[in-house]
């Protein structure tokens, strides 16, 4: 899953764990951990704009290199698989980290399973302990579009236990997310994301409110760069937030190149951070169910 920075099914100080913590279960759990299926239950009708998912016709759309990911699913019988290298300076330590790995693979018309793959985290410089991450799968449902050519998601999954605990924390973490996009006129667009991120081992931070805010600006058929801001709001101590920005390249269809860098806005956050990334589509893997556009 997406290290510090790149953080998609994983909040952004996560990684600050560093020793385990007795299981204390709270009720608010149970209640977040619905969110979702009370959200799916009402929009997700058979209705629902099957029309307005994506088809192996568009452009790729990935959850990189920003920290909100894409409102829109992968096509059916499309795998991709998303990919980046960073390094970045956190008190006083310098850790280069990757390869920040996340497979999608659309199942259904508005419908996908993901995964985050173990990204390991070698410290360059610094008392920073080197380990792996979390392997965290989970399953993507495309809402949209709603009133206002707005596009939403619904997003749950779970970190297992699977990582080095000084890296990961301890025991599993499971989330739910909500990313959200707004396309405007002239290249420009809005997007957006909202998620919990739950830790029954941690006592003291139990819940971790994630909110972003992006703008996007189209430079062409292949080229657009954003500005985003994130924030980490646990539910006992202080807030993380930094500012990150960068840029896309599409030299084809199927492919990204992209380059982001981040700037901590506050002590609890990375001081810096920079990454690169290049992702792929491979469509057609269920060739009877991959539908196109007349």
């Amino acid at each position: 899953m997406k290290s510090r920075i790149e953080c998609r099914g994983l909040s952004c100080d996560l990684l600050d764990a560093r020793r385990p913590k007795p299981i204390c279960a709270s009720p608010d759990i149970v209640t977040i951990s619905a969110l979702p299926l009370l959200v799916l239950v009402h929009f997700g009708t058979p209705a629902a704009a099957a029309d307005g998912c994506p088809t192996t016709e568009d452009e790729i759309v990935t959850d990189r290199p920003d920290v909100t990911n894409s409102s829109l699913v992968v096509p059916v019988g499309s795998l991709q698989s998303e990919n980046g290298v960073n390094v970045s300076a956190r008190d006083g330590s310098r850790i280069v980290d990757g390869t920040n790995s996340r497979l999608r693979l659309g199942v259904a018309p508005c419908l996908e399973l993901l995964v985050d793959l173990p990204a390991y985290f070698a410290t360059v410089r610094g008392p920073a302990s080197p380990g792996f991450s979390d392997v965290a799968p989970g399953v993507k449902w495309q809402l949209s579009p709603l009133p206002g050519k707005v596009d939403l998601s619904a997003v749950v999954g779970v970190a297992l236990p699977s990582g080095t605990s000084g890296i990961a924390g301890p025991g599993a973490q499971p989330y739910v997310q909500f990313p959200w996009s707004q396309e405007l006129d002239g290249g420009w667009g809005l997007s957006g994301m909202l998620t919990e991120f739950i830790r029954p081992s941690d006592p003291i931070r139990r819940l971790v409110t994630e909110a972003t805010f992006v703008v996007e600006k189209k430079l062409g058929e292949k080229t657009s760069l954003f500005v985003e801001y994130v924030g980490d709001y646990p539910d006992h101590g202080g807030a993380s937030q930094f500012f990150n920005s960068g840029g896309l390249y599409h030299p084809t269809s199927t492919q990204q190149l992209d380059v982001h860098v981040a700037i901590g806005l506050n002590r609890n956050a990375p001081t810096y951070l920079f990454g690169v990334g290049y992702s792929f589509r491979l469509d057609g893997l269920f060739s009877a169910c991959s539908p196109s556009r007349p």
